[in-house]
């Protein structure tokens, strides 16, 4: 009885499961999915440049080079953080340059023909940009005209604007003292020290609060070591940056505004009912106005927010040259934030990127371009090397989507 007892036993006992064919290749297939469609790609390709150009110049990862290229990012990190949020909802602004260039000649106008206070001027400048966001959004969204055709239009005309605000001239001299120290004071070594500390706390804290969220929600929840390193390379980063630009004159004011607003928006894009709205837009635009969501308005408070950006970036334009001219917001600007938000790893193709993909891609911008010029190469090269890292960001987003369409 036995016998037979242990043999039905033995024949019901469910097997050691054995790995299916092909499941290793797949998990190794699906971690290097996730390296290189996260930020690792960009950081690596910093990395790589700035190695190389410490290796031809020995200047290069100073204290003092690395504070002039903080300095020299701040315009074009601004604008690349509004062209990473109006991508998210799947649209375009060409007009950011043009804007720029506006904003700063009636920032000019009411600073050395008026002789505003500066703390109004600023305001203005804003308020004028957030303007020409409502007109251009409202002509996409109610008319029905492309962003693309819409913000071109925008492009041409606002720089009429500007050489009618200048006038013959062509350029006005900024003698506010407020407004240049935007651009070329620092903070002391207290407030350096106070500020890395407050941003670690702050980034311990939303930490802390993740998991906690995690946890009631019955989602899976990383290690408790997992969390600490993170905060720990937070920690070094930001403690080393910091000792490093203190070594020099201290930390940058235009350092300081642009993390300022990469933390906000971030925390706007991702922890809002706005936020999680823009991705949805951006992913599936009918979806959205399916699921309830008011997708005219969203899009309309975007290409406002987008355009006091490109506005904010006026008045870092003016506080920089200590003057406006009809040449402020030109050249390469518009096309430089486009490039910076797509070589960050914000897609093209809407609803995906991070905020922080702008100050990634405009590091990168800016590195390449101020190693280029310290090897005393001219302009041409600078845009074929952009161009070049342009070309090799698109084709990565876009294997990237095709490999998430083939699965």
């Amino acid at each position: 009885m036995s016998t037979t007892l242990n043999t039905a036993v033995r024949s019901n006992t469910v097997p050691p499961a054995q790995p299916r064919p092909g499941s290793a290749r797949r998990a190794f297939e699906r971690r290097l999915s996730q390296l290189t469609s996260g930020s690792w790609p960009v950081l690596a390709g910093l990395a790589a440049v700035w190695l190389f150009f410490q290796t031809q110049n020995e200047h290069f990862l100073t204290a003092r080079n690395l504070s002039n290229l903080v300095l020299q990012i701040g315009v074009l990190g601004t604008l690349a953080i509004g062209v990473v949020l109006v991508l998210l909802v799947g649209e375009i602004d060409l007009s950011l340059g043009a804007v720029t260039g506006v904003t700063a000649g009636i920032l000019g106008v009411l600073l050395a023909s008026l002789h505003w206070p500066s703390g109004a001027a600023i305001f203005a400048a804003l308020i004028v940009g957030a303007l020409i966001g409502a007109l251009q959004g409202g002509v996409i969204v109610y008319v029905g005209v492309p962003s693309f055709i819409v913000t071109l239009a925008g492009f041409l005309a606002w720089q009429g604007v500007q050489i009618i605000l200048l006038g013959s001239s062509g350029e006005l001299l900024v003698q506010d003292s407020a407004i240049r120290s935007i651009g070329s004071s620092y903070l002391t070594t207290p407030q350096s020290v106070l500020l890395g500390f407050g941003v670690i706390a702050l980034y311990a804290f939303d930490e802390w609060r993740r998991r906690i969220r995690r946890r009631a929600n019955g989602l899976e929840v990383d290690g408790v070591a997992r969390s600490v390193a993170r905060v720990g390379l937070v920690a070094l980063a930001v403690g080393g940056l910091a000792a490093l630009l203190t070594a020099y004159l201290g930390v940058p004011y235009i350092l300081v505004l642009l993390v300022g607003l990469v933390a906000i928006l971030s925390w706007v894009t991702t922890r809002t009912v706005f936020g999680r709205h823009v991705y949805a837009i951006g992913g599936n635009a009918e979806a959205a106005r399916r699921a309830g969501i008011r997708v005219d308005r969203v899009r309309i408070g975007i290409f406002v927010l987008t355009s006091m950006l490109a506005a904010l970036g006026g008045v870092l334009s003016a506080a920089r040259q200590f003057a406006v001219s009809i040449g402020t917001g030109g050249g390469t600007l518009q096309l430089d934030a486009i490039a910076a938000a797509v070589i960050g790893g914000t897609s093209l193709f809407g609803g995906r990127g991070r905020v922080y993909h702008a100050l990634l891609g405009t590091l990168v911008i800016g590195s390449v371009e101020n190693g280029l010029d310290l090897l005393g190469q001219p302009s041409s090269t600078k845009d074929i090397a952009t161009g070049v890292i342009l070309v090799i960001a698109v084709s990565i987003d876009a294997l990237a989507q095709r490999r998430r369409r083939a699965r």
